[in-house]
């Protein structure tokens, strides 16, 4: 048998390790993701609330063009630059982000991964491809550059 008709050792499991254990990987590393999306929204309203922010410069300019000072003079004081949480603004609330929960959780995943199976990573998947894919049919290979 073609040693390259299967997954390459890194997304191979350890001799050993357990059903359970490639299942509880897999959901642990199915949660990070949930979270990594959750942090890519985090970064966007980051964006999003900052520009909205440099936007309101314009709008108050043009409220005082327009003959409404008091509107200008309310967003310019009480709004631009105003924090979006008591005491931080979103740059603030992403460091804490990644700093705490989020390094805390990359850390027990790659931690978790470095005990139970030598670091490799997404055997749950790697396993359910090898299940799913049809041998010898184009677009099925094994990993790139593989036989069928």
């Amino acid at each position: 048998m073609d040693t390259t008709d299967g997954p390459d050792e890194r997304h191979q499991r350890p001799a050993g390790v357990t059903d359970d254990t490639v299942a509880a990987l897999g959901k642990l590393s199915e949660a990070l993701e949930c979270v990594e999306r959750a942090r890519g929204q985090l970064y966007s309203l980051h964006q999003l609330i900052g520009h909205a922010d440099l936007m309101l410069d314009d709008a108050a300019r043009m409220f005082r063009t327009a003959g409404h000072p008091a509107i200008a003079d309310r967003i310019a004081d009480e709004l631009i630059g105003r924090n979006v949480i008591a005491g931080r603004w979103t740059f603030q609330i992403v460091e804490d982000f990644d700093d705490g929960y989020y390094a805390l959780f990359r850390e027990l995943d790659r931690a978790a991964r470095a005990e139970l199976v030598g670091g490799r990573r997404h055997l749950y998947e790697a396993e359910m491809k090898e299940r799913r894919r049809t041998r010898g049919r184009p677009g099925h290979e094994a990993r790139p550059g593989g036989p069928l």
